[in-house]
């Protein structure tokens, strides 16, 4: 009898080039089918496209693994359960990676109250509703927890502090959960080119990262299977940096 693959929920799975879809192919790779969640509107207003789902899907597929495509607004309290609904499709879902964000340009001055509202929406509110929503399904089953975080705050206020928020929330998870087989753990990526980089601002965050190369999705999509996998069993309640030492004093 062959085992049944594993199921991730991942969250913000929109374009080749992201962060996202980095860690999609690796975990395909790994063994685990995949639901992913995505915003088109978001890609379409922010992002300047309309995502690449249908590459993705089949991309995923030619590496093994069962998808399902989730269209949702995570800014939105009441998708949460049919996200799940959704992705169980697939099977139990016994891992949750948090790779979605909301992302404007706005300091302290000048960032509206509805800006800053959605960011949290987005950013805090809907990591906080699909951990919960993963714990109450699962039983008695372990699982693992991964959010991606910013130290981003310069001219990203909503953004920063959202992020912020959201570790805490990972944080408590890992204490609250953690007799139940639960990891949480979350993930600074660190700056990674994927389309937003001008040329200066490659030169700028090169020469401050002592690894001599600025960091791709592989580099992040690494480190999130590593604590998925039964070797990362052991980690939790942490925020890693997996920056090629740019954070590094």
């Amino acid at each position: 009898m062959i085992d049944k693959r594993p199921v991730v929920l991942l969250t913000g799975l929109g374009r080749q080039v992201g962060i996202a879809a980095g860690i999609a192919e690796k975990l395909a790779s790994d063994g685990w089918d995949i639901a992913f969640v995505y915003s088109s509107r978001y890609d379409t207003e922010i992002n300047g496209g309309t995502g690449d789902i249908p590459r993705m899907v089949e991309r995923l597929g030619s590496l093994g693994a069962a998808t399902v495509a989730i269209e949702a607004n995570l800014g939105d309290p009441d998708v949460t359960s049919g996200v799940f609904d959704v992705a169980e499709t697939l099977g139990p879902v016994t891992a949750l990676v948090l790779s979605h964000a909301h992302s404007t340009t706005a300091g302290i001055l000048d960032v509206t109250i509805e800006s800053f509202d959605r960011h949290f929406a987005v950013n805090t509110r809907a990591s906080w509703l699909l951990i919960r929503e993963l714990v109450r399904r699962l039983d008695d089953r372990p699982a693992r927890i991964v959010a991606l975080t910013s130290d981003a705050i310069h001219n990203e206020i909503a953004y920063g502090a959202s992020k912020g928020a959201l570790d805490r929330i990972v944080f408590a998870a890992a204490r609250e959960f953690g007799a139940r087989g639960i990891t949480a753990n979350l993930v600074n990526p660190g700056p990674i080119d994927t389309g937003w980089m001008t040329e200066d601002v490659r030169d700028f965050l090169l020469a401050r990262t002592p690894a001599g190369r600025l960091g791709t999705p592989a580099d992040t999509a690494a480190l999130v299977a590593f604590l998925l996998s039964p070797n990362g069993g052991w980690i939790t309640g942490q925020l890693l940096k997996s920056d090629g030492g740019f954070s590094a004093p």
